[in-house]
């Protein structure tokens, strides 16, 4: 299998299930214009990461990836229990990311794009960062007495934990998101997300802080 992707994409959330799964995989590193080029719209023409290549099956996607990867790795256990309901809870999570917090957070990084007047990109952005906070209050409610946002560890988890990532890095509240920041140093902890940390970035330097001191942005 190859992974296409580019550091700090959600990209990072396959990286590290292909780490968990322990089947041979490689990467291709690109860039926001090397997702553009002629080579690679063919084989994506969303010209997004990521992008999976198994054989002669090429897969795009964040959640559909991620389920891929889980169903084609049952020993994992990255997709429930096995039973219907099971699946169907991590699915619930993975949706939930995918579908409304990912989305919600793109007027932070590109308010350009739901606005043409640039003066008012900040009340854009700021108004994007409340309502990332408000599904982050929900997701740390969800954890409250768990490890995992499912019943188990699962293909959701990943995706969380690069969303969190992406909270710290836009300055985005997250005081009093207790059991948040429990799953984040946990997931930080992980032997398989430090391997696909260090295999983008290079090296860790130290956890970031996903707690009380990372107050909401003036």
């Amino acid at each position: 299998m190859k992974l296409y992707y580019f550091p700090g994409a959600c990209s990072l959330a396959d990286h590290i299930v292909l780490e968990w799964i322990g089947a041979p995989y490689e990467t291709v590193k690109l860039d926001l214009a090397s997702t553009k080029s002629p080579a690679y719209l063919a084989l994506n023409p969303n010209g997004t990461v990521p992008l999976l290549v198994d054989g002669d099956f090429v897969l795009s996607q964040n959640g559909a990836i991620l389920y891929y990867l889980a169903e084609c790795h049952p020993n994992a256990r990255l997709l429930g229990d096995g039973t219907s309901r099971g699946r169907a809870e991590v699915l619930r999570w993975l949706c939930f990311l995918n579908s409304d917090v990912h989305p919600a957070f793109k007027p932070i990084f590109a308010p350009g794009r739901f606005h043409p007047d640039v003066s008012l990109a900040s009340v854009i952005a700021d108004t994007a960062r409340a309502h990332v906070r408000e599904y982050l209050e929900r997701l740390d409610a969800r954890l409250h007495g768990r490890e995992w946002l499912a019943n188990e560890k699962s293909v959701a988890d990943p995706y969380l934990f690069v969303l969190l990532r992406w909270t710290i890095k836009l300055k985005i509240d997250s005081s009093r998101l207790d059991n948040l920041s429990r799953f984040f140093s946990r997931m930080y902890a992980d032997p398989g997300v430090r391997a696909a940390l260090i295999a983008e970035e290079g090296r860790i330097d130290g956890e970031p802080s996903l707690s009380p001191n990372n107050p909401a942005r003036s």
